[in-house]
């Protein structure tokens, strides 16, 4: 397991670094491939089975997608400098709002899910996604330290 773990640390450093150098566009691709090489190695997904995971899946991403380009235009708006309370509060339903959508959309992922994989494999699933968003914010992390020492 740490060998494989190491593996793809380094599978994902060498992809990032040469996407470091390609346009915004193809970096979020290269992101998302090895994403989904990582979720289909892990979950072993037998071949019906990918068949009818990945349209969900990939649908379910679109939509949070936009959900978080929604939610980031209204918070880029917010000035906290001049924001009135009336205002603030408004933002504050909204920001609810949003995190109540997300809930639901992650809610409506799991019961299509449910119709196509084991339960075990989408408890998998959020596993496998929660480390491959941990292993990004490292290498994020390892990059800024190193434009900053340069």
């Amino acid at each position: 397991m740490n060998t494989m773990k190491k593996i793809f640390i380094t599978l994902l450093f060498v992809t990032l670094t040469f996407s470091s150098f390609a346009q915004k566009g193809e970096r979020k691709e290269r992101i998302k491939a090895l994403k989904v090489a990582l979720i289909t190695e892990k979950l072993e997904l037998t071949e019906t089975e990918a068949q009818k995971f990945w349209p969900i899946y990939n649908a379910h991403e679109n939509e949070m997608e936009m959900l978080r380009i929604n939610g980031r235009e209204k918070r880029r708006n917010i000035n906290l400098e001049t924001i009135s309370e009336s205002e603030a509060q408004i933002a504050l339903q909204d920001l609810l709002a949003f995190e109540k959508e997300q809930h639901e959309l992650r809610a409506d992922l799991v019961e299509s899910l449910l119709t196509v994989i084991p339960a075990k494999k989408i408890i998998l699933l959020k596993v496998v996604e929660d480390q491959f968003k941990r292993s990004m914010l490292e290498e994020l992390k390892k990059r800024r330290e190193n434009f900053k020492k340069n």
